[in-house]
């Protein structure tokens, strides 16, 4: 049990992911987390912006050009795959009961982000964790017209690495010592990443509340 929860430690650990697992690893959890459902808890923002500074600093043995296209292929094929999976299994996902990897509340959230947003919910929710997994998904669900489809996840594919992982290439360049605080990035990243999230949870509560109260 304790060389399970280890494991399970070290795949969320981005700095561990690049050292050991390296290119291979980060193509394919990029690819897990934007488009399987099981995979909303892996890292993403702060993995790119660390591969993009792993590059820069030699401590990966890939070009930035490599990991920035390999990043960004794994990033449109994981939205392809949500994509299938959610126009095959459509309205069974409402239906399904909540697991140690899926809960039905992530599929709603994605639901109101889409109707608030639309097909944009594919290139904004890129940024967001959760909704970047289960953005794909839902569009399927719906059947968004795919050559939409195709376009808004290029799109937001390309913006999301290019945003991420070059900024933290290009940082690297200008400023190595930045490696010494890798951690302090990490978990500002996280508040970042997280905040619109707490704000849409906190705003639904608000507004239950004030329901709760009329009654």
């Amino acid at each position: 049990m304790q060389d399970f929860l280890i494991s399970f430690q070290q795949l969320l650990d981005p700095e561990y992911l690049l050292s050991h697992g390296g290119f291979y690893i980060v193509c394919l959890i990029v690819f897990a987390e934007t488009g399987l459902f099981f995979g909303f808890f892996l890292p993403g923002d702060y993995l790119l912006f660390l591969a993009g500074l792993f590059c820069a600093l030699n401590k990966i043995d890939v070009s930035i050009a490599t990991m920035f296209f390999g990043i960004l292929t794994a990033g449109i094929a994981g939205n392809f795959a949500g994509y299938w999976f959610g126009y095959r299994t459509g309205p069974m996902l409402f239906k399904r009961k909540d697991s140690l990897i899926f809960k039905q509340k992530y599929i709603v959230m994605a639901e109101e982000f889409y109707q608030k947003y639309g097909g944009s919910a594919l290139v904004i929710g890129r940024f967001v964790p959760i909704i970047r997994t289960f953005a794909p998904i839902f569009a399927g669900v719906v059947k968004l017209d795919f050559k939409k489809f195709v376009i808004y996840n290029v799109l937001g594919a390309t913006i999301w690495v290019s945003v991420l992982t070059l900024s933290g290439y290009f940082l690297g360049e200008m400023f190595p010592q930045i490696i010494h605080y890798v951690e302090y990035i990490i978990i500002g990243m996280i508040v970042i990443a997280f905040m619109p999230l707490a704000i849409a949870i906190l705003k639904r509560w608000l507004k239950n509340r004030k329901s709760e109260n009329n009654k």
